[in-house]
């Protein structure tokens, strides 16, 4: 099965309608993300990167509301709400869809796991079902994989914020293998990370919110790539003028 063409994609791009958010609103400050009225999405991988603050949660947050995940994360059907903390853009946010039919879906925030490992018992259909995943009786990262492997199917759409937070390298390793493996299912990424390592993912299209405005750039244009590497091959006279 080949990995889903630009027509394809279940998501294809967004509008924002900025009439409908309030001129007081702290949107208004996040410069990229007031910069955005319309996108178009060209790969079944989209990463969001840039600078803490930059947005890139942000818009990843409320396109998942707006497609009908819980703010907090889990599948479209998980509601509960531990804290009312997600922004009015979701409601301001019209998404563009493909008539292909998505199968299944997980919105994964590092932030709000442990809610949402709490909420898998409840929502488990059976002890058995539970039982298998026991999230809260394993690793952060450890249980970040469980869910991968058990949501990460085919004809699937996915939002991933900053996974990489509890995994080890060779685990981001894996992570990446699991996302390769799922679009050639015809499944679709949305991902914000840091990672040097999951920004390598053959095919992908990565949208910098650097310098104020949204834009495409390479990987090896990235932060994430181009300090990794700095550090890797001057490590010595870093540390020295760092610690000096």
């Amino acid at each position: 099965m080949a990995a889903l063409k630009k027509t394809d994609l279940y998501i294809k791009g967004l509008k924002i309608a900025w009439d409908e958010i309030d001129q007081n609103s702290y949107l208004r400050n996040i410069r990229t993300i007031a910069g955005i009225s319309s996108l178009t999405f060209h790969a079944p991988i989209t990463f969001f990167v840039g600078e803490n603050g930059s947005g890139k949660s942000t818009l990843l947050e409320a396109m998942a509301v707006a497609y009908g995940f819980n703010p907090e994360g889990g599948t479209v059907n998980y509601n509960f709400s531990t804290y009312d903390s997600h922004s009015e853009l979701c409601d301001a946010l019209t998404l563009s869809k493909s008539f292909q039919k998505v199968y299944c879906g997980y919105y994964l925030r590092a932030e709000s796991f442990y809610n949402v490992a709490t909420m898998e018992e409840e929502y488990s259909e059976t002890e058995a079902e539970w039982k298998k995943l026991k999230l809260h009786k394993k690793s952060h990262g450890e249980s970040f994989l469980t869910i991968i492997n058990e949501y990460f199917n085919s004809n699937g759409l996915f939002f991933l914020d900053e996974p990489e937070a509890a995994l080890s390298p060779q685990r981001q390793m894996t992570l990446l293998l699991k996302i390769a493996e799922s679009v050639k299912k015809n499944s679709q990424f949305f991902i914000v990370t840091h990672s040097p390592v999951l920004l390598t993912l053959p095919g992908a299209e990565i949208l910098s919110f650097d310098n104020d405005n949204l834009h495409k750039i390479e990987y090896v244009e990235t932060e994430s790539y181009r300090i990794s590497e700095m550090f890797i091959n001057h490590r010595e006279q870093i540390l020295k003028r760092l610690l000096s």
